[in-house]
């Protein structure tokens, strides 16, 4: 063995552990004595460290009490206070990896030294990912509801309002709207084509007072553009044009001013009370209004029971007070009972002069169901001469994907008939882009012939309609979606309307629904 390599291998003998070396050096001959293997010391024993001094572990006979539920207020308030903190940091999800729920925080657990993927989102109301501003809605943490049209509640799986949520010093900000460009061919001697767009806004602002929530709502539409006489809806009937002649086999455009209204939210115990109204608004009948509800979204046409369900959805003068819990809502209105005029522009003047009362329940966030009356002084603007007693009740379902109701409707005419209708709708959003929805109605109906010479005036038939198509959903510009689809409706009535309505009239609609918010 050369001098070079002796030096070299007793350099790596003193930086290599035995078996390594000898591995590496085969052809050497280990004459150097090694150095015994120390002992090993004794392990010490392990010191558990707790989290939190106070923190023990549940026994069976020490079982400490669940946590109640939030109220809808006081979650609303811890959640859109993690969310203010939320848009207000520099950190996002692709830097340092998620970030804990809102509300719970962990200093002992250092960041990850690298990206991980974004934590999943939960799913909203299309059935595919969207940002959580749990803050915006009314609902309680655990999403067993969701907000509807004024006061109403829809399934918590619906998720909250798509739009634009924006903090802005102490208030949270809330843009919504669409347009929708439809051409409709309502078949028969009663039918007519048309292409109309229909509209809606809302800008809605919340701000917390510590246990006392204030909410601003607007909502606003250009449907008053189209003209007074709306467009074509085969057995639609309601409200007037012009002041004298009623609105048949047509749906009245909806007025500029939808809603102008405010909230006011009180803690409770269990729960909240909550005060709402304002010249423009809701009353606390029948379910969310049609443009409010999940499984009608991409219907194109109002439906033809849009009378006997969500008529009062544009009232002028409200007053709601109520109480609810996570599960269960209770409350009751005074309002206007006459429906909006022909003039579709200004305010009307608000008035007192109708009650409702509403009950709804919401088991868990698959499921709403309600049940509500109400009194309604001289709807009709061409019958003032009658009253209305009103009673609904609807479940609503929303998981998977699927969005549904089924309704029913009682319509009292004082002095009068009584007229009842059925409603079902659905919408199945099947994957990110391809939606399935369809409508069925049934409804009694005495107002298709409003000539007091026509021999079927004032004569009460029961019809029935099947609407259903297919919407073709995607991305736009910047927060807009667009949606492209079509609908064909067929129909069921009795022989004696062949001669005014066809023996088969058929309908289709093509439509472009442009929608603000992912």
């Amino acid at each position: 063995m050369t001098r070079s390599m002796l030096i070299a291998g007793c350099a790596l003998s003193a930086l290599l552990p035995a078996p390594a070396f000898a591995q590496m050096m085969p052809g050497m001959k280990m004459d150097m004595p090694m150095p015994a293997k120390p002992k090993p010391k004794a392990k010490p024993k392990p010191v558990v460290k707790h989290a939190h001094p106070a923190v023990r572990t549940p026994t069976a006979q020490s079982t400490p009490p669940s946590p109640p539920l939030p109220s809808p207020a006081q979650a609303g308030a811890q959640e859109r206070a993690a969310d203010k903190e939320a848009l207000s940091s520099p950190m996002t999800t692709s830097e340092t990896g998620p970030r804990p729920a809102p509300g719970k925080t962990d200093d002992s657990v250092p960041a990850p030294p690298m990206a991980m993927p974004p934590a999943p989102q939960p799913q909203g109301d299309h059935g595919h990912s969207m940002p959580d501003m749990p803050g915006m809605a009314m609902g309680p943490a655990d999403h067993s509801y969701a907000d509807g049209s004024d006061t109403a509640r829809n399934p918590g799986n619906d998720g909250a309002m798509k739009g634009l949520h924006l903090a802005t010093g102490d208030w949270m900000v809330m843009l919504h709207g669409y347009a929708f460009g439809v051409y409709t061919n309502q078949g028969g001697p009663r039918g007519d084509q048309e292409t109309f767009v229909g509209s809606m806004a809302m800008l809605t602002g919340t701000r917390d007072f510590g246990g006392v929530r204030l909410q601003l709502r607007s909502m606003m539409s250009l449907e008053p553009a189209m003209g007074a006489k709306g467009y074509p809806n085969l057995f639609a009937t309601g409200e007037t044009a012009n002041g004298t002649t009623q609105l048949t086999d047509r749906q009245h455009p909806h007025d500029l001013f939808m809603e102008l209204a405010a909230r006011l939210d009180v803690d409770t115990a269990r729960g909240s009370l909550f005060l709402y109204g304002g010249p423009v608004a809701e009353p606390a009948l029948g379910p969310s209004a049609f443009m409010h509800r999940t499984s009608a979204q991409y219907q194109p046409l109002s439906p033809i029971t849009h009378h006997w369900f969500d008529s009062t959805h544009i009232s002028y003068g409200v007053v709601t007070a109520g109480y609810g819990t996570a599960r269960w809502q209770i409350e009751a209105s005074g309002f206007r009972g006459r429906e909006p005029d022909q003039y579709r522009w200004n305010i009307e003047q608000p008035g007192l002069d109708s009650w409702s009362v509403r009950a709804t329940w919401t088991p868990s966030p698959a499921w709403a169901v309600q049940v509500s009356h109400g009194w309604l002084k001289s709807p009709e603007q061409l019958e003032a001469f009658r009253n209305e007693a009103r009673t609904t009740a609807s479940v609503q379902y929303a998981a998977h994907g699927v969005s549904a109701l089924l309704a029913f409707s009682n319509k009292h005419k004082l002095p009068g008939r009584v007229l009842t209708a059925w409603l079902a709708e659905a919408n199945w959003d099947i994957d990110r882009h391809h939606t399935l929805f369809a409508r069925a109605e049934n409804v009694a109906n005495d107002e298709l012939f409003p000539n007091p010479l026509d021999p079927l005036h004032d004569r009460k038939v029961r019809v029935s309609k099947l609407e259903s198509g297919y919407a073709y959903r995607l991305r736009f510009v910047g927060p807009f979606d667009l949606a492209l689809g079509g609908a064909v409706g067929i129909y069921d009535k009795p022989a004696i309307l062949d001669a005014a309505y066809g023996r088969f009239p058929l309908s289709f609609s093509l439509f472009a629904k442009v929608s603000l918010g992912h």
